[in-house]
């Protein structure tokens, strides 16, 4: 096996150890490593939770016999930190174990790092090799990556639609506003499931008045996200479910406030962009990411916007015939499956790549 193949079969590793702390590492990033020596995998380990130990700290206490460290390759799928946080920096660790060679699969563009440890570790002579598999690399952390480029969370759209395009029925009296289920309980499941692996979930004033949604992890196990609530003229009856504090709330409003513990009003200023004010605290906030279950209106104000970075598209075997129509994305899918008693769809906003 040449050395390239062995640099990626190795990287390949790590981002499968990444992928088990998913929806754990919030705000960091999910980071596998692996200690390779004479081909033989010596060390491995991944970053579990935001406050523990790094991935190169837990890989580098697994190696039993610490002195095969000078002759052995770290693999990492993302540039060792540089900086001092909750944890010293694992460039520095790296330093003092002389581990003669560094294989990283993508820069960290967090100010913090961007470059430094890569740096750290060249400055003694650390033999560093950048950018394989990068591309895999960075779509594990797309999240992180966007936070920290674009200054706002990864944008996740998510509905579920008839074969004929709608959403819903038209439900106009309030006495008969319940929800109506296009997919099974196999498709609730997994959504609850993107619930607990998300920061933050978000809807808009009409879905919260006519679902009265809780927003919760009830079908998975996991931590609820925070509720982001749009409510821009305060007309949201304090009794939904939404403001039983149960789970920390988020609400958006030009006037009114809630009166609940637990849940938190916003102002918006009236001539300001909704959206942006939510992106802008939701990125102050440290938020990395909102899955926006909002209503037609909300999820097609986002997509005509261009605010959005994937959507995940349930589409059932059911026919409304009229209705509330369902937004439309203008591309192809980027992969599909069959799932339960629907297809689910996922997209990738184009022209943002």
């Amino acid at each position: 096996m040449n050395l390239q193949h062995q640099d990626e079969l190795y990287m390949r590793r790590c981002l499968q150890l990444a992928r088990k702390a998913e929806g754990n590492t919030f705000p960091n990033p999910m980071v596998g490593c692996v200690i390779v020596h004479d081909e033989r995998i010596i060390g491995e380990g991944y970053h579990r939770k935001a406050g523990e130990p790094h991935a190169e700290v837990n890989a580098i206490n697994s190696v039993k016999d610490q002195g095969l460290l000078k002759e052995s390759t770290l693999y990492v799928n993302l540039e060792p930190c540089a900086h001092y946080g909750k944890t010293p920096p694992c460039s520095l660790l790296i330093r003092q174990k002389k581990i003669p060679r560094v294989v990283i699969g993508c820069k960290d563009t967090f100010s913090k790092v961007a470059g430094k440890g890569i740096t750290m570790l060249r400055s003694t002579g650390i033999e560093v090799k950048t950018d394989v598999l990068k591309d895999e690399s960075r779509e594990l952390n797309r999240r992180f990556f966007v936070f920290h480029e674009q200054k706002r969370p990864y944008i996740l759209l998510k509905w579920a639609q008839t074969r004929d395009g709608y959403m819903d029925i038209d439900r106009t009296v309030l006495e008969e506003a319940r929800p109506t289920w296009i997919t099974d309980d196999w498709a609730r499941r997994m959504v609850h499931k993107w619930r607990s692996m998300e920061p933050s979930i978000m809807v808009g004033s009409i879905t919260a008045l006519k679902d009265n949604p809780s927003l919760t992890v009830r079908d998975w196990s996991g931590k609820n996200p925070l509720r982001v609530v749009l409510d821009r003229f305060g007309k949201l009856p304090h009794t939904l479910t939404l403001f039983n504090g149960e789970t920390p709330t988020l609400v958006f409003s030009e006037e009114g406030t809630t009166a609940s513990e637990n849940v938190e009003t916003i102002f918006l200023p009236p001539q300001a962009n909704p959206l942006t004010s939510v992106l802008d605290e939701l990125y102050r906030r440290d938020i990395q990411s909102v899955m926006v279950e909002g209503g037609s209106i909300l999820l097609k104000t986002f997509l005509e916007a261009g605010l959005w970075d994937e959507a995940r598209v349930f589409t059932g075997e059911k026919w409304f015939v009229s209705g509330i129509e369902a937004p439309v994305i203008k591309q192809k899918p980027l992969s599909w499956e069959k799932f339960g008693n629907s297809r689910l769809f996922i997209y990738r906003n184009k022209s943002l790549s």
